[in-house]
């Protein structure tokens, strides 16, 4: 890791929590798995994001999952918690946490189970970036029912309230537009199974959740895609496609989770309303990770 390397630049893991199994937090457990992924080589964490379970974390324990995290992390690995919340002043309440506890960036979710419009999403970001510390969007439409459409991105990097956004709709079309309607905002890959698409479209970072199962070749995958090795990066993808598409499936918790107990890391189960897999989703979920096991992927 250089020491020019922006905090959110890089593969920045969204990282799964473990439970007890009375579903209390093992941030014993948690603060190992910080500590093993900065040894793998990734770039940073986000905790407190969706696959960190965080809608069904008390404030307290949402503060001591990002404390765990910046005590297990080393110098010059970043922790980007989500301040996701319903409205602008918790998720300015988590931020100022954030920075106060050492983290260098945060990842912002437009407002949660409320269908803001685009004055509201202004007030927003612009209370979350009044704590002072570097905001990347989280554009994900599917789970918020909240579109941060290219031209809104735009004006929000405009205004200085986002450094950069994860952008999980799928549509790696709208990646070529924010460029040119941004062209200093930083584009983050948000979703597994669109990483050569999104990097080929300029990416700077991933906001990844398969590294902590296969982290070895996820990076591999990453610095091959955003170098535009495809020799390199195209058979890989194709390889590990079967595993990334789950993490844009509303299992991918428990699928990311299972790949973790899969390979010798505390996956464990979920917290309500989040529920174990089907035995037939399990099933291929398993055969997936499975086979790349066999393969010799890491």
């Amino acid at each position: 890791m250089t020491g020019t390397r922006k905090p959110w630049h890089g593969v920045i893991v969204a990282t799964s929590l473990p439970f007890d199994a009375d579903l209390a937090v093992d941030f014993g457990a948690y603060g190992e798995s910080v500590a093993w992924l900065a040894e793998r080589g990734l770039h940073g964490v986000a905790p407190s994001g969706s696959l960190g379970e965080y809608q069904t974390l008390t404030t307290e324990e949402r503060d001591r999952v990002v404390e765990t995290a910046v005590a297990n992390a080393p110098e010059g690995f970043t922790v980007m918690p989500g301040v996701g919340a319903y409205g602008a002043v918790e998720a300015r309440r988590h931020a100022q946490f954030a920075k106060d506890a050492g983290c260098q960036a945060v990842m912002c979710l437009p407002p949660n189970a409320y269908r803001a419009d685009d004055r509201a999403l202004l007030e927003h970001f612009e209370m979350v970036a009044s704590v002072g510390l570097p905001v990347t969007a989280y554009n994900n439409p599917i789970d918020t029912k909240v579109d941060l459409r290219p031209e809104l991105l735009a004006k929000l990097h405009a205004e200085g309230f986002i450094v950069g956004v994860k952008e999980f709709s799928g549509d790696v079309r709208r990646c070529y537009e924010i460029a040119e309607l941004a062209p200093g905002l930083d584009l983050m890959i948000g979703t597994d199974d669109t990483v050569l698409e999104v990097a080929i479209a300029g990416a700077k970072g991933w906001v990844a959740g398969y590294p902590q199962v296969f982290p070895e070749a996820c990076l591999a995958l990453y610095e091959a895609s955003v170098a535009g090795d495809l020799e390199t990066a195209l058979p890989l993808y194709r390889q590990l496609h079967p595993v990334l598409r789950w993490d844009s499936r509303t299992e991918f918790v428990q699928a990311i989770k299972l790949g973790q107990e899969m390979t010798g890391r505390r996956g464990g189960v979920c917290r309500p309303p989040r529920q174990p897999l089907t035995p037939e989703t399990e099933a291929v979920v398993r055969a997936a990770t499975q086979a790349l096991i066999d393969s010799g992927v890491r």
